[in-house]
This record gives structure tokens, sequence and C-alpha cells, in this order.
């Protein structure tokens, strides 16, 4: 009975050691480059990585989660900014045919939102819509970065893209 039983055991062993071996492969293998990708209609499209991220000005906001009413502090580059660097049409460059330009804020997931770049300019509302790197004096969790979209004017957090990882800019044509 006991030769039975260590037979089964040792039979068994590849099935529970599978989910182990597997899961220590994976962790050697490198990792996707993590970048942010501006795109689509910019006059100098931008790849930032988390060094470089690092390097720009930096803003903090307070913001409170709708989800859990915590109080919750990002840190990060804000999208104006980054939108700057990207040549993406802002302030005064924002009018007649740039007024029908949206952008797709797209998370490593696959799940993508949409904004009219109207409603991410502070010269046209009243907003300040950021690109995190930390929350609560930390980096963002592997499920929620290394880029996070926090847009806190808005009621519910629906379009706060986690995993950011591009935002396209299309111009809708004449």
């Amino acid at each position: 009975m006991v030769d039975r039983i260590a037979r089964i055991a040792f039979l068994a062993m590849p099935l529970v050691m599978a989910p182990v071996l597997c899961e220590q492969v994976w962790a050697q293998e490198p990792a996707a480059a993590a970048e942010l990708r501006i795109v689509g209609g910019t006059s100098s499209p931008l790849i930032v990585t988390p060094p470089d991220f690092k390097k720009m000005p930096r803003t903090i906001l307070k913001v409170v989660n709708p989800h859990n009413k915590k109080t919750e502090v990002y840190e990060g580059v804000a999208l104006e900014e980054l939108f700057r660097r990207a040549g993406v049409p802002q302030g005064d460059q924002l009018r007649g045919p740039a007024m029908a330009t949206y952008v797709v804020a797209e998370a490593g997931d696959g799940y993508r939102v949409v904004f009219s770049l109207a409603e991410l300019d502070s010269g046209v509302v009243d907003a300040e819509v950021l690109v995190a790197d930390t929350m609560d004096g930390g980096p963002l969790g592997a499920n929620e970065g290394p880029f996070r979209l926090v847009a806190p004017h808005e009621k519910r957090p629906a379009r706060w893209v986690r995993m950011l990882k591009s935002i396209t800019v299309v111009r809708l044509p004449n």
C-alpha cells in the first residue's frame, strides 16, 4: 500500500510542480520594456521610459478615490507637459479644425478610453490631468503601472487608465 502511494505521488509530482516551475521560468524572462507612447496627430511622437519620466517636471495631485472614498496622493507629469513635448496642439493652437481632435488612451490589458483634446486642455476646461507613476509615495503596483492616467475632475474614475501604455492623438479630417 505504501509503495502504491509513493508511486502515485511520484507520478503526480510533475503536475503539482509544473505551475511552480513555469512561474520560475516566467519570472526569469525579461519583462517588456515599460514605456509610454504618444503618437498619431503629433508633430514629434514621444516615447517615454520610467527613467525619462522621472526627469520631467513633477506634479502632485490629491484626489478622493470614488470607489473606496479614501484620499490618494498621485505624483507624475501633467498630461499637458507630455502633449507639449509631443507637439500636440494646446492653448491658442487649439481652435478651428483642431477642436475636432480626440485622444485614445490605451492600457496594457487592452482597455481604451476616449477624451476630446479640448477637455484635456486647461485653457478650455478647469481640469488637471496627470500621468502618474507613484501613489502615496511609492511606485504603482504591477496591476496599476508603471503609468496611470488620473482625471480627478471626473465624477467616476472610468477613464482613469491603469497600466497606461499609449495615447494616440486623432485629428478628424475637414
